[in-house]
């Protein structure tokens, strides 16, 4: 070999080396699994299927989903947490079980050491909805009523130390009023008791199923947990609008790796993800169901989670919210 060939030769090993595994067709080789931390049939679930088909057309090999429901989402990710880092296992989840569920000891993973986040796909608006049990309108309403009977006014949640229960405790606080929690351990069983008037006021993420039932008007919504008003309920403020700024919550949903996943694979997938959030039919299915698509880059994903652990922190510290 000439002196010229074994340079060439010497320049294209460097070059392959540089380059990320899967660009060198190492990934992915084979079908990537997808766990979903919560049951078939739901919007989560419903997302994350259209997600993996997005991303198995663009990968060239399939995304098989597997739903690993229970604990509030830290049964999926744990899962994810102990998988290979080898990019072959993703986690579809709400980031509660990283920014919410370690502060109530619920947690069977280290969030900061066992996880990647690698994109933010999606948030869903939490409803405060009013039931027949009620005749407020309003908000205002509901907490003048809850005034002048300190104890009367019932808060439906998903559970202690949830989401709702978060909301509600820091609207307890800005409002100065006793509302009693009533927890529940899923939401079927709320939603019917919410139906048949067991209780005044219920907090839930939004679905096909909750509107439809506002449409019937078994439901009143009084306001919504989000960053702007909903389309499917102009008429709603949110609660940031009625002047409850840190209980305008809303469930955040992502995409995460096992930690040690290579950050070109993270890379890749968080270009691709934010690529089928800009274009239907992902971004059509996400709206019709009256959830937003977020996106952004995997660090902008981290600081999110970062900053509304640090929240619940403190809020759960201050309203000495208890776990199950």
């Amino acid at each position: 070999m000439t002196l010229i060939n074994r340079r060439g030769a010497l320049a294209a090993l460097v070059s392959a080396a540089a380059l990320p595994a899967f660009a060198q067709g190492a990934w992915p080789s084979r079908p990537v699994k997808m766990i979903v931390a919560y049951p078939p049939g739901g919007v989560s679930d419903i997302v994350a299927r259209a997600l993996g088909e997005r991303l198995a057309a663009v990968l060239g090999q399939p995304v098989v989903v597997e739903n690993k429901a229970g604990a509030s989402g830290s049964i999926g990710l744990d899962a994810v947490a102990k998988a290979a880092p080898d990019g072959y296992t993703f986690g579809f989840s709400a980031i509660s079980p990283l920014a919410l569920n370690p502060h109530l000891g619920k947690s069977p993973f280290d969030p900061a050491k066992d996880l990647l986040p690698v994109a933010s796909v999606m948030y869903s608006p939490v409803l405060l909805l009013a039931t027949s049990a009620t005749p407020a309108k309003t908000l205002p309403e509901l907490i003048a009523a809850a005034k002048a009977r300190p104890g009367a006014v019932r808060w439906a949640t998903s559970g202690p130390g949830s989401l709702g229960h978060l909301m509600l405790e820091q609207l307890k606080a800005g409002a100065k009023v006793n509302i009693t929690h009533i927890p529940y351990k899923g939401g079927g069983q709320q939603i019917t008791d919410a139906l048949g008037g067991q209780f005044e006021v219920l907090s839930v993420n939004t679905s096909p199923a909750i509107v439809q039932h506002v449409k019937a008007g078994k439901l009143r919504v009084l306001a919504v947990g989000a960053p702007a008003r909903l389309d499917a309920f102009p008429q709603a403020p949110t609660l940031a609008e009625l002047g409850f700024s840190s209980a305008n919550m809303a469930s955040v949903f992502g995409l995460f790796a096992p930690a040690g996943t290579p950050a070109a694979i993270v890379e890749r997938v968080n270009a691709e993800v934010n690529r089928a959030l800009a274009v239907p039919p992902l971004r059509v299915r996400l709206v019709d169901s009256d959830n937003v698509p977020t996106g952004g880059s995997a660090a902008e994903f981290g600081r999110q989670i970062a900053q509304e652990s640090a929240g619940n922190a403190a809020i759960i510290k201050s309203a000495n919210i208890q776990s199950e």
